[in-house]
C-alpha cells in the first residue's frame, strides 16, 4: 500500500468509494451521492487552501482517500483541523483508513494545526471509533439523534487528539 496526495485523475475513483459510503452507510449523512464534478470542486476548494487530500494505493486502484480542513470557518478555529475518512468497502479493516488517519496527524501537525477533531456518524460506527481511539483520540462528545438516514435516527460522534503541542502554550 502506498500513501500519497491525491491528484485530480484520482477524483473518479474516490467519487465511487464515496457514494458507496453515501448510498449503503451512515458515516456520512448525505444521501444523494456528489458528482465526479461535486467531488472535483471539493477537493480543489481543500487542496487550494493548503490541507492535506491523501489517498491509499495498490496494484487495484484507489482503496481509501482521506483529507483535513480547517474545523469551521471562523478564524478562532485556525488550529483545529476536521478530518475525513473513506475506505473502498473490500479493504475494510485491513488497515488503510488507520494508515490514512496517521499520515494526516503528520500532515495537520506539519501545518500548524493544534487540535484534530473526528466527527463520526452513527455511534454503531465500531470501525471509525475503533481506528481513531487506536491512534490517541478521545471521545468528546455524542449528539444522539443528530440524524435521520436509512429510517432511522443516527448519532454523532466526536473525538478529538491534540497534536504537537496541543493548547499548552500559544501558538507563535
Amino acid at each position: 500500500m502506498d500513501i500519497r496526495p491525491a491528484a485530480p485523475a484520482d477524483i473518479p475513483e474516490i467519487q465511487a468509494i464515496y457514494a458507496h459510503h453515501v448510498l449503503h452507510g451512515a458515516g456520512t449523512f448525505e444521501e444523494v451521492p456528489p458528482s465526479v464534478e461535486e467531488m472535483q470542486d471539493r477537493y480543489q476548494e481543500i487542496v487550494g487552501h493548503g490541507w492535506s487530500f491523501l489517498i491509499a494505493t495498490d496494484a487495484t486502484g484507489v482503496l481509501g482517500y482521506a483529507y483535513f480542513t480547517q474545523m469551521r470557518g471562523r478564524s478562532a478555529y485556525r488550529y483545529t483541523a476536521e478530518n475525513s475518512i473513506y475506505v473502498r468497502e473490500d479493504v475494510r479493516g485491513q488497515g488503510v483508513g488507520k494508515a490514512l488517519v496517521q499520515q494526516l496527524l503528520a500532515d495537520a501537525t506539519a501545518a500548524g494545526f493544534r487540535q484534530m477533531v473526528a466527527v463520526i456518524g452513527d455511534s454503531e460506527n465500531v470501525g471509525s471509533i475503533g481506528v481513531h481511539a487506536s491512534l490517541g483520540f478521545q471521545r468528546a462528545g455524542l449528539l444522539r439523534g443528530s440524524g435521520f438516514k436509512f429510517g432511522r435516527w443516527v448519532d454523532t460522534v466526536y473525538m478529538q487528539r491534540a497534536l504537537g503541542r496541543g493548547d499548552t502554550d500559544i501558538p507563535d
